[in-house]
C-alpha cells in the first residue's frame, strides 16, 4: 500500500481531524497494515478490543450488534473497534471480511506509546473521550428524568439529573475544559 493511502483514510475520520500531517503519519505508520480473506471475522462481538480498525479497501458486513435489524453493509474508510484503541473494552458488534479487506490496525499500546511522546496527541484523545463521556452522561440524565416523570416524582427526576450532571462536570474539569454542552465526535 502507497503510505498516502494509509493517511487518507485517517484524515477522512471525525475521530483524527484537528491532527497535524506529523501526527496521522506517525499513526499510520505504527499500524499494522492487515489483509482479511472474505469469510474471516474482522472484530467478534464480546471479545477483548485492543485496537481500531479502519478499513481500507474491500468489503465488510456487520452481522451482529446494538441497533442491527439487517447485515450492515460497511463502507471503504469505515472505522471498528474505535474504543479499543483507547480504553480496555469488547467489542460490541460483529464484522465479517465478505472480499479481500485490507485495513489498518491501530494498536492500543503503539498509540499509548505515541501520546507519552505527544501530549498535544494526547489532549486530544483525552478532550474526545470526555465528550463522549459527556454525551453518555446526558443521555443517563434524560432516561433518569423520563423514567421518575413516568413515576410520577419530580423531585427524583431533579436529583437524578443534578447526580449526573456533577459527573460529567467533574470528568470534564479533570480532563481540562469547562463542564459546558459540547459535542462529542467519538463513537
Amino acid at each position: 500500500m502507497a503510505f498516502d493511502t494509509l493517511v487518507q483514510p485517517l484524515r477522512n475520520l471525525a475521530l483524527f481531524q484537528g491532527l497535524s500531517a506529523a501526527q496521522l503519519t506517525e499513526i499510520a505508520r505504527r499500524a499494522e497494515r492487515v489483509v482479511y480473506r472474505a469469510g474471516d471475522r474482522i472484530i467478534t462481538e464480546d471479545a477483548t478490543a485492543d485496537a481500531a480498525i479502519i478499513i481500507v479497501a474491500g468489503e465488510a458486513h456487520r452481522t451482529s450488534g446494538p441497533d442491527l435489524d439487517e447485515v450492515e453493509v460497511l463502507p471503504v474508510g469505515a472505522l471498528l473497534g474505535e474504543m479499543g484503541m483507547l480504553v480496555e473494552t469488547t467489542h460490541t458488534s460483529t464484522v465479517v471480511a465478505v472480499s479481500a479487506v485490507r485495513a489498518l490496525r491501530i494498536q492500543r499500546a503503539e498509540l499509548m506509546a505515541q501520546m507519552a511522546r505527544d501530549q498535544s496527541l494526547a489532549e486530544h484523545f483525552v478532550r474526545l473521550v470526555t465528550e463522549r463521556l459527556h454525551e453518555i452522561a446526558e443521555a443517563m440524565r434524560a432516561v433518569d428524568r423520563g423514567l421518575a416523570f413516568a413515576l410520577g416524582d419530580e423531585a427524583s427526576a431533579h436529583r437524578a439529573g443534578s447526580a449526573v450532571a456533577s459527573l460529567t462536570d467533574g470528568t470534564a474539569r479533570r480532563a481540562g475544559r469547562p463542564g459546558g454542552d459540547e459535542s462529542a465526535a467519538l463513537h
